[in-house]
């Protein structure tokens, strides 16, 4: 007689603490963008050390998604074959985004039609037509936020791709060099600088995810020897050391001085999510903030918010951010964050209650 072995499934691992990441992660985000502080310069020392450590504080937060999506791509990398899991990605991923980009777009475009036809109806054969639609389209895709969404469809398909050395220390080095580069042409300009045009600028830390991931029982054993204390006096030190960078780029007049790719940020990233990492489960942060079912929709919504509705929010306000202190603007800028943050975390829940819950990523 035959006996038959019915094979167990391997039991899932819990990995509900990268919720609470990709919450705190996208708190980062929405306050980066919705600062008041962009486009602002300083003479005073003191006002640039103020600006750049704001825009520091939460620049962990980009790195930080890549490395939370490397670390559970490769948990997925063993349930599903690189077709299947590209196939699941494009389904829950293109789909939203080209939605809200459309939205953006048409609010964007409509508000420009109007007051074109308002200001210039005489002249309208002038109107470049191209530039405001099409143009416009491409313009949003590859040099607004929306941009990262492409991007790491372009770093997920490069480590698919290379998928039989994803392990190997030598791609990851080869991988860390492309990023360093952009941290280098920061100085240099060989590249544009804008960080959303860093096309390989990214896949290292997806790929470094993917290793923290194969190796988490050593990573959390290292971790578990370093005291809290420790942690964050050394994320202080790096802190301090990336509004050092910031300044010193704004003082050689250089475009980007709030760069994700400068050295001194990458480190600081590290830091933080080290951090994260050892605090693991957040219960609060899932209980209030549901990050596993609205983090990709405020990511989409939040911009549109931004340019849209939070400027005829605070239109009734009248401020002027060139005539504030360095420490009114903070104070603008946290109540920006808060009103979109805040609206967009609600729109969110709510279409997340509609059948068109898909266009957040929600089945």
């Amino acid at each position: 007689m035959t006996q038959t072995i019915i094979p167990q499934e391997t039991p899932k691992k819990n990995f509900d603490f990268i919720d609470s990441i990709r919450g705190i992660a996208m708190l980062g985000i929405v306050l980066e963008h919705s600062s008041a502080f962009w486009l602002l310069k300083y003479e005073s020392y003191n006002d640039k050390l103020i600006q750049a450590g704001y825009m520091t504080v939460f620049k962990f937060a980009t790195i930080t998604f890549f490395l939370i999506s490397g670390f559970l791509i490769n948990h997925k990398f063993t349930e599903y074959t690189p077709i299947q899991y590209l196939k699941n990605r494009f389904k829950n991923t293109v789909g939203p985004w080209l939605f809200w980009i459309f939205i953006y777009l048409t609010l964007l475009i409509g508000h420009q039609v109007f007051i074109t036809l308002k200001t210039t109806a005489p002249h309208i054969s002038h109107i470049n037509w191209y530039d405001s639609t099409v143009g416009m389209f491409f313009l949003v895709i590859f040099h607004s936020n929306y941009w990262f969404i492409l991007n790491f469809l372009i770093c997920i398909a490069i480590l698919l791709l290379f998928k039989k050395y994803i392990y190997k220390w030598e791609f990851g080095f080869i991988l860390a060099l492309c990023s360093l580069f952009y941290s280098v042409n920061l100085y240099y300009g060989w590249l544009p600088l804008e960080h959303t045009t860093a096309l390989f600028g990214f896949v290292f830390y997806l790929w470094l995810g993917i290793i923290l991931n194969k190796h988490f029982d050593r990573v959390k054993a290292i971790l578990g020897n370093i005291s809290f204390g420790t942690i964050i006096v050394v994320n202080i030190v790096l802190f301090a050391l990336a509004t050092l960078e910031s300044v010193h780029l704004m003082d050689l007049n250089l475009k980007d001085p709030f760069n994700t790719l400068r050295i001194t940020n990458i480190i600081y990233s590290f830091g933080i999510f080290a951090l994260l990492l050892k605090i693991k489960d957040m219960k609060n942060v899932q209980r209030i903030l549901n990050p596993r079912h609205t983090t990709f929709g405020i990511y989409l919504l939040h911009l549109i918010i931004i340019d849209h509705l939070l400027i005829e929010v605070l239109r009734p306000l009248q401020l002027d951010v060139n005539t504030m202190s360095a420490f009114g603007v903070v104070g603008y800028s946290i109540m920006r964050f808060a009103i979109t943050y805040v609206i967009t975390l609600l729109l969110v829940k709510l279409i997340a209650r509609t059948k068109f819950k898909w266009s957040i990523g929600s089945r």
